[in-house]
């Protein structure tokens, strides 16, 4: 029975193959798929449905297209969009001064005393050693500065005499010094040409560079005493509560 049966189907098989024409005389869609495209299950299946909250409702409480943009437009009346917070201002006025520690105090004045100091400034992230009446040639040219401007370098890393030397985490405190230093004009180097050429190719492209460099000259290098650091802040204060708040100049 089993191998009559085989047999059967194997001739059934054999007549179907050959009842139908040839793949390449067949339309492109049945060259694609030969399936059905859609199979009729006796049980409906029902929705992949991802969380309880995404569950839609029934067909009797869904509302049409209408009602839902009036509900959408109502509610966005009732309730407007928040808008951010608004940035308090920034006070003008600087915050409290730092008080000296008891080492500053104590060092302080036996830094004073010595003869000559010399001040690591930073310039632009760089560092100069400089004493008064230095001239430095600053690697760039300082944009809006104009020869004869005075400028107070308060940014420095260290400062000290042939004794002591006093060091900044990262940097000193502004009040403890003063160093200003005048623009004595702006340098140019020579014109220089440089050939630049490339592999495999005959070309050469010249390129003009012409860089100039503003010079400074340290005129004035002081350190203050614990009372003028302290008197300074006491007129600071008093000019924050009686006079009117101070503009910082960018």
């Amino acid at each position: 029975m089993i191998s009559c049966s085989l047999r059967r189907a194997a001739v059934d098989t054999q007549w179907q193959t050959l009842a139908l024409p040839p793949t390449f005389l067949l339309p492109l869609r049945a060259r694609i798929s030969t399936t059905p495209s859609f199979i009729e299950s006796s049980s409906p299946q029902t929705p992949f449905l991802p969380s309880q909250h995404a569950t839609e409702p029934p067909s009797s409480t869904r509302a049409s297209p209408r009602t839902q943009f009036s509900v959408s437009r109502s509610a966005v009346q009732n309730h407007p969009p928040t808008s951010p917070p608004e940035q308090q201002p920034i006070s003008p006025n600087p915050a409290a001064p730092i008080p000296l520690s008891s080492t500053v105090r104590e060092l302080l004045p036996l830094l004073r005393v010595q003869p000559s100091h010399y001040i690591t400034a930073h310039i632009h992230a760089r560092p100069y050693l400089l004493t008064a009446g230095d001239t430095v040639r600053l690697p760039f040219h300082m944009p809006k500065v104009k020869a004869g401007d005075v400028l107070r370098l308060n940014r420095a890393s260290s400062i000290g005499s042939r004794d002591y030397t006093m060091r900044g985490a990262p940097y000193l405190d502004e009040r403890l010094f003063e160093c200003r230093a005048t623009v004595v004009g702006v340098e140019a180097e020579p014109m220089r040409f440089v050939e630049k050429t490339k592999r495999r190719n005959r070309k050469v492209k010249t390129v003009k560079s012409k860089h100039r460099f503003t010079v400074l000259k340290v005129k004035e290098l002081n350190i203050r005493s614990v009372e003028e650091v302290e008197g300074v802040d006491a007129v600071d204060s008093l000019k924050e509560g009686v006079a009117s708040p101070r503009l910082a100049v960018a």
